[in-house]
């Protein structure tokens, strides 16, 4: 018989396959936020930036974790002395009052950070 068997390389691609369906999810940072949409795209970065996210209810994260002003402003006041060249990435739900957005900014600003980039959805 010549014919080359591939039923155990359909077996493994299919295993693959589960693996890769379940952990993507896992892999996505931070809390659910409805961005807003952009047709603008961001440089791949050569490291993660942080990611500071800001839910309709005002509630302000980075990544999955919640603070209040002044937690904030002392995490990433801890995270710029580690690093010097951080940037900062904001997520606001676009339902969230542009105002609300601002005083997220001034928060980073006063934390001593000066790059700092807005999250939005592909259209």
């Amino acid at each position: 018989m010549s014919d080359i068997n591939v039923t155990p390389f359909v077996d493994v691609m299919l295993v693959l396959l589960i693996i890769f369906m379940v952990t993507a999810p896992l892999l996505s940072s931070g809390i659910k936020i409805n961005l807003p949409e952009s047709s603008s795209v961001l440089k791949n970065e050569k490291k993660d930036p942080v990611t500071v996210s800001i839910n309709n209810n005002g509630e302000i994260f980075i990544q999955k974790k919640k603070f209040t002003s002044q937690q904030l402003i002392q995490k990433l006041k801890l995270l710029k002395e580690n690093n010097k060249n951080l940037k900062i990435y904001i997520k606001g739900d676009k339902n969230l009052d542009y105002g609300k957005v601002m005083d997220l900014m001034s928060l980073i600003n006063k934390s001593g950070f000066t790059k700092v980039a807005l999250v939005t959805k592909l259209k």
